[in-house]
């Protein structure tokens, strides 16, 4: 095909498919979980890590990283104060993470403008073979404890206090697991963009629950849509020239319409074959 004759395609196709397998992977969890916005949260927050990163003329990912890992620690505090309104936790980190950000911008005189204007955007097809070894390593560690841990935070997931009550950690679990979302999120930044990470975590975690019937298929179903998804986008955005996370996440929620609009279908002509009868 002509666009792998470019090697930034090539990098951009290698990250896709990485990303193909992380977000899903932490998606089914966050759904399930009922912390869908989470990851728009911290993407939120990773803005002020960002705007941070400039203010001090630091690396911008490094700061994030750190900004974000320190968000998603205060989040389960949070999460824990207000275990009844867990809502209340991501409202209170996303409109802090997104005043400090305008703050040190504000302070910081908006020169760096456009370059943060870029993280909220992202761009897959500018980036470099070191993020996307970053990207390689940060999939085969998120995979290694996705099949080590996978039976406990399962429980955790679906009954925190039968997990408690086993003897499972489940603050720490929790905390941990927030952490490696946060960590996932903020070497992502760069490539899908603040605004557009979320969607990508959770979009293929919601097709895979419509379609799965056990949590290993919707877990195998999500990394199929989510591959689908990335590299169904990252052509259009070539072929079409557009924005590529804008044009992947627009893909996913078509293959979340079609989905769903054919499981309606299915269930209509099911029970239309029933009346016959």
């Amino acid at each position: 095909m002509a666009l792998l004759s470019y090697e930034f395609m090539r990098r951009a196709l290698i990250a896709a498919i990485f990303i193909a397998g992380i977000a899903p992977m932490l998606g089914v969890f966050l759904v399930i979980r009922r912390q869908s916005l989470m990851a728009d949260t911290l993407s939120h927050v990773s803005l002020a890590g960002v705007a941070l990163g400039f203010f001090l003329n630091l690396n911008p990912d490094l700061t994030t990283l750190f900004v974000v890992v320190v968000a998603a620690v205060i989040l389960e505090y949070l999460r824990g104060l207000y275990r009844s309104y867990s809502e209340i936790s991501i409202a209170i980190l996303m409109a802090g993470g997104l005043a400090l950000a305008l703050v040190l911008m504000s302070i910081d005189g908006g020169s760096n403008s456009t370059s943060i204007q870029s993280y909220l955007f992202g761009s897959i097809v500018t980036i470099t073979w070191q993020q996307v070894i970053v990207l390689g390593g940060l999939f085969a560690i998120i995979g290694v404890l996705f099949f080590l841990f996978k039976r406990p935070m399962y429980v955790l997931t679906f009954d925190e206090d039968t997990a408690h009550v086993d003897g499972l950690p489940t603050r720490l679990m929790s905390m941990f697991f927030n952490v490696v979302t946060g960590v996932a999120i903020a070497v992502m930044i760069p490539i899908a963009g603040a605004l557009l990470i979320s969607a990508i975590m959770v979009l293929p975690a919601s097709v895979g629950m419509r379609v799965g019937k056990s949590f290993n298929t919707v877990i195998l179903v999500s990394v199929i849509v989510g591959f689908i998804g990335m590299l169904g986008g990252l052509f259009g955005s070539f072929y079409l020239d557009t924005p590529p996370g804008a044009t992947i996440t627009l893909v996913f929620i078509a293959i979340f319409l079609v989905v769903n609009l054919f499981l309606r279908l299915v269930v209509l002509n099911y029970r239309k074959r029933n009346l016959e009868k």
